[in-house]
């Protein structure tokens, strides 16, 4: 565990692969204290500084006490960019080494590397620079304004117990139809008529990314993702679950209209007793909107989810939404769990 010394001992440098251990701890502690609702192993670290999108040598640095890890950030560009590139920060500081200057630098740090990115990948492009953390660490919001970042975003976490009555505690939302989404109920919706679905495999895969890229295209700062990315991140990591991942095809046409992609962290399991299903993406072609599509990947994620075990599901969505689907998941049993907010710098 890290123990305070003084910001002359501490070690700057990127962060590399061989660094995923050191960061998993640092991750957790901070976990603990900020309550992200997110647990790490090492080899959750590993994927994600593992992205191929990442820029090691030239978009992270970590802060190290001898060993251990006590602060970090990672700069993500985007290899794709239309009209304004948008570079996100994560990173964070140990508890027990806060109040010291080193998130002030590092955020500071991580701005400029956001900007040398920019600078290579999209300079032709506007560049605004995002963080986004819990809304009550005060903390990390204040020194986001002092950067000169302002709020521009919030996205609601959300969840729905499945196990039964008695054992979890229900949403309590009311849902479609009348009645209340209580622990352990599943909303049954049919599959509209004239679709069908399938579950993911490596035949349909490139369709799920297609339905993804065009679904989003609507969404506030939504870029298309390669398919180099989506192939080692969204379906290669090992948290991704095909059994829970669903694509409805138009019967008629074959023509792809929705998915759902869901993934569950065997470390947050670990660490609270709860086996999560994430659904990671929801979404829909917009020609096949309004018509109970994302209703149906719901309802059968969460069957497949509830008979696989899972004690509950969970997503993450925009509050303004362009599509409504805060009123969707609530229909379906989910209710708001936590807010986190996005800040911006734009250059």
């Amino acid at each position: 565990m890290a123990t305070e010394s003084s910001n002359s001992t501490l070690t700057w440098r990127p962060v590399a692969p061989g660094d995923a251990a050191a960061c998993a701890v640092l991750l957790n502690a901070i976990e603990d204290v900020d309550h992200f609702g997110e647990f790490f192993g090492e080899d959750d670290v590993a994927e994600l500084i593992g992205d191929p999108v990442l820029d090691l040598a030239r978009g992270s640095l970590g802060v190290f006490d001898g060993e251990a890890m006590v602060g970090y950030f990672l700069a993500k560009h985007k290899p794709l960019a239309v009209g304004q590139h948008r570079v996100m920060l994560e990173g964070g500081v140990h508890p027990v080494y806060r109040r010291r200057g080193i998130g002030a630098r590092l955020l500071s740090e991580g701005i400029a590397s956001a900007r040398e990115l920019h600078a290579i990948h999209h300079p032709e492009l506007a560049l605004a620079v995002d963080a986004q953390n819990n809304e009550r660490n005060a903390g990390a919001l204040a020194a986001y304004a002092a950067a000169g970042m302002a709020s521009i975003r919030w996205y609601s976490q959300m969840a729905h117990d499945l196990r039964e009555v008695g054992v979890g505690v229900g949403s309590g939302v009311e849902v479609e139809g009348g009645g209340e989404a209580d622990g352990g109920v599943v909303v049954r919706v049919p599959v509209p008529a004239g679709f069908v679905v399938e579950k993911h495999s490596a035949d349909n895969s490139e369709e799920f990314l297609a339905v993804r890229n065009e679904a989003f295209l609507d969404h506030w700062g939504a870029v298309s993702m390669p398919a180099e990315q989506w192939h080692s991140t969204m379906v290669g990591w090992q948290s991704f679950r095909p059994d829970l991942s669903f694509l409805i095809r138009d019967g008629a046409t074959s023509a792809a209209a929705g998915m759902l992609l869901t993934h569950s962290w065997d470390s947050d399991t670990e660490a609270t007793g709860i086996r999560d299903a994430h659904f990671m993406l929801i979404g829909t072609r917009s020609a096949y909107r309004k018509r109970g599509v994302a209703s149906a990947l719901i309802a059968l994620a969460e069957q497949a989810a509830k008979a696989g075990g899972y004690d509950q599901a969970s997503l993450t969505v925009d509050s303004a939404s362009p599509t409504g689907a805060i009123g969707l998941y609530e229909r379906a049993g989910f209710a708001v769990t936590g807010t986190h907010v996005r800040y911006a710098v734009e250059f």
